[in-house]
Parts: structure tokens; sequence; C-alpha cells
């Protein structure tokens, strides 16, 4: 698996082998191969609308209620459509009760990317996930600055491409996004910093640890474990939350209150 796509995300059908399809995603421009029976054909009217205008569920899980069936979905799935209380994808119609972010109709700060982030702690690590049920490095980066309304790119490796550098640890702020090589200058790994020198990453789960200008040092293993390379930003210098973005703040605040069954 190279990657993941949540209910709702779109993407373009490039190529056809028996029941596989080749697509592109319209989000980050991912290609790879998805099984025809989890794909809905949208007419370009719809394909667009749903590109451009996306709501997204802001629950570690919750569920769509059709008429005769249950769809389980998770955070930063799209939800096609949606009025308020119903969303629709094709003939069928859901009905939503869960909270909501629109980001594109938001202006939120670093202060709400990392109240995001800390919704993942303790995901499982899984390469090419992009779930609270597994998730990688950069998938974790890619989905937090999703729910904010900012696009990056689905690899470390290109995430790092984003964004200006921060010259020196003392000027970072909480939101910026930290890089880590392998020692032979490939980027591999990437985390969202945190307030007080730590980091927000996905390394066998998504975990907090120490950062410093060396690197992470790991409180479990006792030793530094990625080796920093850069840290670049993508969200204004020193800004400012609007109410908005207070208000929601204050929703995932208590949101983390709630005990959520995986399953």
């Amino acid at each position: 698996m190279v990657s993941q796509l949540l209910f709702g995300e779109t993407v373009e059908v490039q190529d056809a082998k028996d029941t596989w399809r080749f697509v592109v995603c319209s989000w980050d421009g991912y290609t790879g191969w998805v099984d025809v029976k989890q794909l809905v054909r949208l007419t370009p009217s719809e394909f667009e609308a749903y590109r451009e205008h996306q709501t997204l569920n802001l629950s570690l899980v919750e569920g769509l209620m059709a008429a005769d069936h249950f769809i389980p979905i998770t955070m930063g799935a799209a939800l096609p459509q949606y009025d308020g209380l119903r969303c629709h994808l094709s003939e069928h119609s859901f009905q939503f009760s869960g909270p909501v972010v629109s980001p594109s109709a938001q202006s939120l700060g670093n202060e709400w990317i990392v109240k995001v982030a800390r919704r993942y702690l303790h995901a499982p690590y899984m390469w090419g996930g992009r779930s609270p049920f597994g998730i990688d490095c950069s998938g974790f980066t890619q989905m937090v600055y999703k729910i904010a309304g900012l696009k990056l790119m689905r690899d470390a490796s290109q995430q790092v491409t984003q964004g200006r550098p921060i010259d020196f640890m003392e000027q970072c702020q909480a939101g910026d996004l930290a890089f880590f090589d392998n020692g032979r200058g490939v980027v591999n790994h990437v985390g969202i910093i945190l307030p007080d020198c730590h980091i927000i990453h996905a390394s066998g789960k998504v975990r907090v640890d120490k950062l410093d200008h060396f690197g992470i040092f790991n409180y479990d293993q006792d030793r530094y474990t990625h080796q920093l390379r850069i840290v670049k930003r993508l969200l204004p210098d020193n800004p400012e939350m609007s109410t908005e973005a207070e208000d929601q703040s204050q929703m995932v605040d208590e949101l983390s209150g709630q005990s959520v069954l995986f399953g």
C-alpha cells in the first residue's frame, strides 16, 4: 500500500486493468491502483463541486446513516454535498450528526493545528496510512494540515520542498514542520513542532518526543532516533487565531474528553 483514500475524497481514473483502476488523487496528485468496487463515478460538475467545497469529519470515527445501512468514516473524511444534516453521494443520502469543519471557510492557525494533531495521539503506525486506524509520518502531517485547509504533498521528501525554511530552532513556532534525514541526505521523516521544544510525529505510533537542534530524543528508547535536517513553515509568522478558529479549537477540546470506540 502506497497511500490511502478516505471516504469522499476524489480521484481521476487514468487506466484500467481487470477490476483495478489507476487513479490520480485530486488533493495531492498521488497515484496508485484502486479496486473499482470502492469508486463511485461522478459527473464533471459533481467532481468540481466535491473537490472545491469540502466539509470534513472532525470526529476520530463517526457513522453515516442511510436508510438501510451504516458507514463508519474516520477523521478527515469528506462529506459530499453536506448541508448541515445530510450528505449525498450518487443516489444515496446519508444523515450525519458528528462534528465537522469546512477548512476553506475558516482562518485557522498554529494552535488549531496542534490541537488536531493531538487527536491522533497513539494511532498505530502503518506505511501508507492516513487514518486513526493506521497512519505514517507524512500521512499524519498531511491530514492535520488538510483539516486546517492547507495542502501538503504526500511524502516527506515532497513536503520538504514546501514552505519557507526556519534558520534556527529558537525561531520555531508551534505548527512548523520538522524534517529528518537518514544520514545520507535523504529526507525520510517529518513531524509537527509543539510548544516547549517537543514534536508530535508518527514513529511506531503517533507520539510526542523532545526536539532540539540534533533531532528527536525518544524518551522510551533514551536516545536520539531521528537526525534533524530542516524546519519549514507554511503558516504566517506569529499568527493570531480568529474568533472562528477559537470556536473550532474549543470544539476539539470538548471532543478530547469523549470516549470513542474503534470498531
